[in-house]
């Protein structure tokens, strides 16, 4: 990938982001004026305008054709203001004869940075042979309004030198939460309207406002969520969904998380005993994590770890839940995930510290959490408590301190943060599934530990037109990750009834990597 490395992509692809990792956005296109009154019934309109212009430039945009999708806020208020969701509409590599039917991406988070994704598509060649049409979700980057909160990313920049589940790490969360909840309401934002079934109508009249027949779906993450929403609700004019690393709407909620964690680690594990060289190097993978979780949990390591980008280090604390979740983030790549815990074991912290000390710098105000908060405490929240989390994390891992499972995976603190964003139960709503018989593709990988893939077979049940494909070894968001998946894709979209999955077949995960003992 010419432009981004596996490893930030991977951090980006987070089901939740808590870390966006880089420079500070300094400039994007400026949207028109929001609007108020009775103007804002009006049908939802494309606008034409510039391209965002993001800190590091993106070579796509020069060639791309952009503008605003100008929506109602809150379609169930009339005579509500209007907001501002940035699109960019990438032209097909093959400009002679492209396919009629574009393909439409939605992004993860949710509140990930969608324009951010695009140099993955085009090198997972989505624009190959059709047009590649990409919005900012409502809140998000580029869109307005923007539901960043800095207050939360300077938060996560302390957090590595905070313990991961304590008290005082609470507080100073809410503190951020609050401030971020108080400062977007005071500025007149209606958070309650930002949810999954407002996002999927905003897809539904983005195709209508570009005067679109038929195009194409594709979806990762929290995307998958909201393309299974809008399949639902908005059905007409889909001509193929394609769902990479699923979150099914009827089963995301904060306990699961630690069913797909338990699930994603347990692949792992269970690789590396299927390969001999890392069976015999490391033997007993399931009891080293449990041991060096409880551990640590007792005792946390405070280290001064060197900086990421240089200059004074960077003080990092090392405890159960921060272990457990640098490796449900993948902030230590899975081939390398039993080395780090051998070495860890034996008192080598240091693959574990440095991903620890990577989120000390963050992308303040690139990510919209204000999404996230919306999101969850809408949708996955309600309806579960924080001992239907412990018990499921108990479930999950069994003799593992209480204070690690209370948090659902990277997710910590949600209930109490919930408490003070304080919008609506929403859960009913969106915990439905969606059958349809759209032509699908289910995309998983069993090395995922946000998503995990068996939960993708429950979709697929109830797409009769769906081909589900489990690629080996690889984590979250499958398709820019795997070069056998981007062929199983192209050849969806080529023939949505009929793809070519033959690559998979013999797939197997790329080798441990294994350190002298």
């Amino acid at each position: 990938m010419p432009q981004h490395s596996i490893h930030a992509m991977t951090a980006a692809a987070a089901l939740v982001c808590l870390a966006a990792i880089g420079p500070t956005p300094s400039s994007a296109a400026s949207p028109p004026a929001q609007s108020a009154g009775p103007s804002a019934a009006a049908p939802s309109r494309f606008v034409p305008g510039p391209c965002p212009k993001p800190p590091k430039p993106i070579a796509a945009l020069s060639g791309a054709r952009c503008g605003f999708l100008e929506v109602p806020e809150n379609r169930s208020r009339s005579g509500g203001r209007t907001i501002n969701l940035a699109v960019a509409i990438i032209p097909a590599v093959t400009p002679a004869k492209p396919a009629q039917d574009p393909v439409v991406f939605m992004a993860g988070g949710p509140g990930a940075d969608a324009i951010d994704d695009i140099p993955f598509l085009i090198d997972s060649g989505l624009n190959k042979d059709r047009e590649l049409i990409i919005m900012a979700q409502r809140g998000n980057l580029y869109s307005q309004p923007n539901l960043a909160c800095p207050e939360v990313d300077r938060f996560n920049a302390q957090a590595v030198g905070l313990r991961y589940d304590a008290e005082p790490t609470e507080q100073l969360l809410l503190k951020a939460v609050k401030e971020c909840r108080n400062r977007l309401t005071a500025d007149g934002i209606d958070l309650s309207a930002y949810n999954t079934t407002e996002n999927a109508a905003d897809f539904a009249d983005l195709r209508k406002a570009l005067g679109i027949p038929r195009w194409n779906v594709y979806a990762y993450s929290y995307g998958t969520d909201l393309a299974l929403t809008y399949l639902r609700r908005h059905s007409g004019g889909i001509r193929a969904v394609a769902l990479d690393s699923l979150a099914p709407p009827q089963t995301a909620t904060l306990p699961w998380t630690w069913s797909s964690a338990q699930e994603g680690i347990r692949n792992i594990f269970e690789a590396c005993a299927a390969e001999p060289r890392c069976n015999d190097r490391y033997p007993d993978l399931p009891r080293t994590l449990t041991e060096q979780v409880r551990r640590l949990e007792a005792q946390p390591l405070t280290l001064n770890v060197p900086a990421p980008s240089g200059g004074k280090p960077v003080k990092v604390v090392l405890d159960g839940g921060a272990l457990l979740n640098l490796v449900v983030g993948n902030a230590v790549p899975a081939k390398d995930v039993p080395a780090a815990l051998e070495e860890l074991s034996h008192g080598r912290p240091g693959r574990f510290a440095q991903a620890r000390a990577a989120g000390s710098v963050q992308n303040v105000g690139a990510f919209a959490h204000g999404l996230t908060e919306s999101v969850a405490c809408s949708e996955w929240a309600p309806g579960y408590s924080e001992s239907d989390v412990l018990n499921a994390g108990r479930r999950a891992f069994p003799g593992w301190p209480d204070t690690v499972l209370a948090q659902p995976p990277q997710l910590p603190f949600q209930y109490a943060a919930c408490r003070v964003w304080n919008v609506p139960d929403r859960a009913s709503i969106q915990r439905v599934a969606t059958a349809s018989a759209v032509p699908a593709l289910v995309v998983s990988g069993t090395f995922d530990v946000k998503t995990g893939a068996s939960w993708a077979q429950d979709v697929a049940r109830n797409l009769s037109r769906s081909t589900a494909v489990q690629v080996p070894g690889i984590g979250h968001w499958v398709v820019p990750q795997s070069p056998c998946a981007q062929r199983v894709l192209a050849s969806f979209l080529a023939r949505p009834t009929a793809p070519d999955t033959g690559c998979v077949d013999g797939l197997e995960p790329q080798p441990f990597t294994i350190i002298p003992k």
